[in-house]
């Protein structure tokens, strides 16, 4: 290893100890025949004190090059000791020097106090900006809600598993990404919007209790809270279940998760508000109310549960669902059950008929949406019909229909937007704080430039032609 301890690990227990660091230069500043530089990783930050010998041998070394100090650790002097800090009480005495790599000066600010550096420029050079202690601390606390997940779905007894990414191509709400097929000329796959079709395939194969964190791929447009092109959501199934049964689970697993790793924070009312999409239109002229009594507290969380939707809504220009017709839209999507009190009304009147779909709403913004499923093949054809969808188009899911004659249990779920999630819990104003690597507003990924063109060559062997 090049390294016996982190930048943010040693404190005074350490003391008197022989160590070996390696970061990057934080910052660094010489006074006379001495000088301090401030070592950086992930972890934090250590002092390390420079002597006589190793600034006339490297002088001024600039920041953000890569370098490995040793030396023993000491006790800063009292008055310089800051103990609110994790390696505050300490500085390493530098006994050797080494520059792995040195940093060309850097085209972006580092600092997270400046703001003048555009989220552009923040992109193209994201494996910089990267290094910014706010950008490792929302990366940080995305791995660790991600774990907590994973580990209450595990005393839940649900099983994580992976569906295909490679798919069909078939109406379900948003335009698909197409990938062509080599060895199929003339057919493409499509990236999947979400593993829906798989996950309710699971449930027919007896697999009851499923989850994954789940790519999903929609083209449509970038949005503040909206990843473009891709974006991650824990997505959920369960069988033999009622509507309720899966409110309470997620509302156990964000309890836990705020108690776990964000106990500064307080939920405005648990139980979770069940909240009457009529209601809810009429009060709050959305269906995402925000009911935090303070809405200028950061640390408050207002989640609530919407329930009642319409099955149906008008097809608009502003909410168009891709695949439908021209007069009726599922609300969510076209797997979702009508409420049985309203069956009587699909023929006559379907504007009318209720749904058991639910939404997760926290501070004023969808975090994560299901329902409970059709399991009945003749009503799932029905809605197909209601929307407007051609043989062809229904057809797209003859294998869901033939499934549902196999014996099909009850079953229900829903998808929970990981990256917004995250935005909201860390108080961010962008979903891009929070990914890695996000497009920019325009689907664009500036740090590797794609999308991209590519050659003659790979056009030609996969038989696609491109329009002037």
């Amino acid at each position: 290893m090049l390294r016996t301890h982190t930048c943010g690990e040693l404190n005074k227990d350490h003391a008197n100890t022989e160590v070996t660091l390696s970061g990057w230069v934080d910052s660094m500043r010489i006074s006379g025949k001495i000088g301090f530089l401030i070592l950086r990783d992930r972890y934090g930050k250590t002092q390390c004190f420079l002597g006589k010998d190793i600034i006339e041998k490297f002088g001024e070394i600039r920041r953000e090059s890569v370098v490995q100090v040793s030396g023993m650790v000491k006790l800063r002097p009292e008055n310089q000791q800051r103990p609110q800090e994790p390696t505050g009480e300490i500085e390493l005495s530098t006994s050797n020097l080494k520059v792995i790599s040195d940093c060309e000066p850097l085209p972006l600010e580092m600092d997270d106090d400046v703001v003048q550096t555009s989220e552009e420029l923040r992109l193209k050079y994201r494996y910089l900006d990267l290094r910014r202690p706010s950008m490792v601390k929302n990366l940080t606390m995305r791995h660790k809600v991600v774990q907590s997940l994973r580990t209450n779905m595990d005393k839940h007894n649900f099983l994580e598993i992976t569906t295909p990414i490679l798919t069909k191509s078939s109406p379900e709400g948003a335009r698909d990404y197409l990938v062509p097929a080599r060895l199929h000329p003339g057919k493409f796959y499509a990236l999947p919007q979400a593993p829906q079709q798989y996950k309710q395939l699971l449930m027919v194969g007896g697999i009851d209790k499923y989850f994954q964190i789940a790519p999903c791929f929609r083209d449509e447009n970038a949005r503040a809270n909206r990843a473009p092109g891709e974006f991650y959501q824990f997505d959920v199934e369960m069988s033999f279940v009622h509507q309720e049964d899966i409110l309470k689970l997620i509302e156990s697993l964000m309890v836990d998760l705020v108690k776990e790793l964000y106990p500064n924070k307080k939920i405005t009312q648990v139980p979770f508000p069940r909240l009457n999409y009529d209601d809810v239109m009429k009060e709050y002229g959305v269906d995402s109310p925000d009911i935090r009594k303070n809405k200028e507290d950061p640390d408050e969380l207002g989640f609530c549960f919407v329930i009642n939707f319409p099955l149906f809504v008008k097809q608009s220009e502003e909410d168009f669902f891709h695949g439908a017709g021209k007069e009726w839209g599922p609300c969510h999507h076209m797997f979702t059950m009508p409420h049985e009190d309203d069956l009587e009304f699909l023929e006559s009147d379907p504007g009318k008929v209720r749904s058991y779909q639910h939404d997760l709403v926290l501070n004023g913004m969808e975090v994560g949406g299901g329902s409970i499923r059709i399991h009945d093949a003749k009503i799932q054809q029905k809605i197909f019909d209601l929307i407007g969808f051609s043989k062809e188009q229904a057809g797209e899911f003859s294998h869901m229909l033939e499934a549902f004659t196999y014996g099909v249990p009850p079953h229900g779920g829903i998808a929970l937007g990981v990256d917004r999630l995250l935005m909201l819990l860390m108080n961010e104003p962008s979903i891009r704080e929070i990914i890695a690597f996000p497009k920019n507003k325009d689907a664009r990924d500036v740090t590797l430039d794609a999308p991209s063109t590519v050659s003659l060559e790979q056009l030609d062997e996969l038989n696609i032609s491109s329009k002037k």
